[in-house]
Parts: structure tokens; C-alpha cells; sequence
């Protein structure tokens, strides 16, 4: 099969990282890039944790999310793209003929292709009905640049705040919230944090959280009733919260609506092989893409297996076969409440660490637990360690 003319649906970190994995390897063909966001690729992670602890020096007074967003965009853009690929900003893909090898866009384009890399992503889970955007209803949730200029300017009068979601988002939103002066609730189905990191890790965001004044509710699932009155949380045991402003952190949904017209989708997951492939000319990659992994098939939404996964999928639609197989080894961090944690390796975690090497301070230190096959998974809490160490450490051990 040759390669010519290559598209990539998706203009995030996987996106752009397979367009740079393609040029890297050789491809020297006809490249473009659709992106259903207008800007140029930016750190998403960056939006839960530094750009919002920056609202007290924002200036964010009124200016407006357009006007607001360039200063902010700027600050988190990536550096500019080297990949010289046709960009097609603020363009979405609308279907696909797989059979045909044509791209449908919004508007009524068509892209034809050789190759294709899907990349198209995620978006926010919405607890009110039909929602499709901040702008739809008095929920707010936090995915876009755009999503984050208009929290921080909701928050600029400091109003009271019930988040909802006990996740790593939902946890590091509150902790902004906390760090700008707002009165803050958080809510969640399940202890915050402990089905993403387990118990141990969890009671110490957690109790570092409700040190620095955050209510934490933990009261099954919740919904949103909405009036003239403003916007109410009501828990599954009927108890009734208000709150000025509600933020909602309850998961996100691939952006696979494009492709259900397709064979693509086993059972509405877009599930891939070990080298990003659906067939010799399509791959996917990052938060759309279901990997196979050592723990089963699985979509695994965190930024740097969205990187990993791009440069194998943009292999293997090059080299087919001979490229090389993709081998999870997850890596995560995230921010809140005083505490940075980076992890290497599957969670949750179960039980007590088996390794535990003190830091500078108290709240400071280098974990670990370990696997039935030797491997593990690696922790530092306020702990300076490159990652690549701690890569080592999940691998083989202190």
C-alpha cells in the first residue's frame, strides 16, 4: 500500500504528535490536519492545575472569553508544530467511507486519503440532559481553554462552589477554587481519588484537602435540579445542596459519533491492536482509542499515553507488522491541595506501599508496590525524581 495523502482527525497531542511521528519516519507525502478546536494544540492538563491557582493575577475582570483566552492560550500553547501538514482549524469530521477512503466534514467537504490517524479525542460527560456546552446550562465542566477562561472569570467574585466528580479533575478544580477564597463542596459517589489511585493515596489528598477547608460529601450519585432560583445538587439520599456556581467532573465521552456509521466501532469502542491499527490504512490513538494492555483491552484518557500511543499508531500505519508493538507503562500526575504526585504504572493500588523512602519533609516521599510478576507501580509525593527513575523504580525495584 502507498501512502500519499495522510489525514489526521484531530488536531490535540495525539494529533499532533502523530504528524510529527509521520515526518520523523519518513513520510514525505501530502499531510493535513482537521481540528474541531480553533487553536493550536495547547497543554490541556495545565487547565485544571496551573491556569486556574493563576486566577489572582489574571486580570480577568469582564474582558470576555475570546479576549481573556489569547493571554492564557498563549501562555499554555505547545511549541509551534514542525510536521508543515495543511491545517484545517475549527473544522470537525462529520463521517467517514471507509470503503470509498473519503473524510466527511462539516460543511460538506469531503478529504479523500491513503492513510488515516484518528485522533479525535474526548469531550465532558454532562449530568443535565442534552447539555452540549458551557454555555447551555448553569453546569459547567472543564475541557476546552475556552471552558477554563470562563470558570476563572466566574470565579473572580469569589462565589460558593459545589464541584462534582471526586476524580483527579474534580480534585484539582476544587483546589483552585479553595486557592482563590471560595467556600467549596466537593461531591462524590466513592471516597475522592480511590478508584483512580486506591485507598492509600486517596486518604492523603483527601485529608490534605479537608485541611485546607474543603467540604467533602460523599453522598452516592447526584443530580442537578435547575430553576428560576438558581441551579440545586441533589444526593441519591435526598439531601439538597446550593451553591453559586456547579462544576461538574464526572468522566468524558471519545468523540467517536462521526464514525457510527462505520465497522470501525466493536460494541461503541473503537478498540485498536497493539500497534494502533483498525486495518492496513487506519490507527487511532490517545483518549478515543481502546489499547490492549497487560490488564485487558482498555481507553486510558491521560496525556502521555495519548503521546505514546500516536507515535506507535503513526508507525504502524507506516510499517504495518514490522512496526513495533505498543507497551503500556502509565504515567500520571496531577496537582491539588498542596500535594504533586507523579505515578508510574497501574492503579489503583491496593493496600499499604511496599517500599517507602522518606523525603525532605513530612509530606514528601518516594512509594512503591509491587506486582505478582516483580513489576510495580512507583509514586513520589513532593518527592524531586526524574521520571525516567521512576520508570525504574515500577520496573525493578529500590
Amino acid at each position: 500500500m502507498t501512502l500519499r495523502r495522510i489525514v489526521v482527525v484531530g488536531n490535540g497531542i495525539a494529533g499532533l504528535t502523530a504528524c510529527d511521528t509521520l515526518r520523523s519516519a519518513g513520510f514525505d507525502g501530502e499531510l493535513t490536519v482537521v481540528g474541531a478546536e480553533r487553536h493550536q494544540p495547547y497543554s490541556r492538563p495545565a487547565l485544571s492545575k496551573a491556569l486556574l491557582h493563576d486566577v489572582r493575577g489574571s486580570g480577568v475582570s469582564g474582558s470576555g472569553v475570546g479576549g481573556s483566552s489569547a493571554g492564557a492560550l498563549q501562555a499554555h500553547q505547545l511549541p509551534e508544530p514542525g510536521h508543515e501538514a495543511s491545517e484545517m482549524l475549527g473544522v470537525s469530521a462529520t463521517g467517514l467511507d471507509v470503503d470509498a477512503r473519503l473524510v466527511h466534514l462539516d460543511g460538506g467537504d469531503e478529504l479523500p486519503y491513503d492513510g488515516l490517524v484518528i485522533a479525535s479525542g474526548s469531550r465532558a460527560k454532562y449530568l443535565t440532559a442534552g447539555a452540549q456546552g458551557n454555555g447551555s446550562s448553569r453546569e459547567l465542566t472543564l475541557r476546552t481553554i475556552e471552558d477554563a477562561i470562563l470558570l476563572k472569570e466566574r470565579l473572580a467574585s469569589r462565589p460558593s462552589v459545589v464541584v462534582i466528580g471526586g476524580g483527579p479533575l474534580g480534585m484539582e478544580v476544587a483546589s483552585g477554587c479553595l486557592h482563590v477564597g471560595c467556600e467549596v463542596t466537593l461531591v462524590s459517589d466513592a471516597k475522592p481519588l480511590s478508584r483512580q489511585l486506591g485507598g492509600h493515596l486517596a486518604d492523603m489528598f483527601t485529608s490534605a484537602a479537608i485541611r485546607q477547608g474543603l467540604r467533602v460529601v460523599v453522598g452516592g450519585k447526584a443530580r442537578l435540579v435547575e430553576s428560576d432560583a438558581g441551579t440545586q445538587v441533589v444526593l441519591a439520599d435526598g439531601t439538597e445542596l446550593e451553591a453559586d456556581l456547579v462544576v461538574t467532573a464526572v468522566g468524558d465521552e471519545p468523540n467517536t459519533d462521526w464514525l457510527a456509521e462505520t465497522r470501525l466501532l466493536v460494541d461503541g469502542a473503537l478498540r485498536v491492536d497493539s500497534r494502533g491499527r483498525l486495518r492496513p490504512d487506519i490507527v487511532a490513538a490517545g483518549d478515543v482509542a481502546f489499547f490492549p494492555s497487560s490488564r485487558g483491552v482498555r481507553r486510558v484518557p491521560l496525556w502521555t499515553s495519548a503521546i505514546d500511543q500516536a507515535k506507535a499508531a503513526a508507525v504502524g500505519l507506516l510499517k504495518g507488522y514490522s512496526a513495533p508493538e505498543f507497551t503500556f507503562q502509565p504515567y500520571f500526575w496531577t496537582e491539588a491541595f498542596g500535594l504533586s504526585l507523579k505515578s508510574v504504572g497501574f492503579t489503583p493500588v491496593v493496600g499499604a506501599p511496599d517500599y517507602c523512602e522518606p523525603g525532605e519533609d513530612s509530606d514528601s516521599m518516594l512509594l512503591r508496590w509491587e506486582d505478582k510478576d516483580g513489576s510495580g507501580t512507583a509514586a513520589a509525593i513532593n518527592y524531586r525524581i526524574p521520571v525516567p527513575k521512576l520508570r525504574r523504580l515500577a520496573d525493578a525495584g529500590p
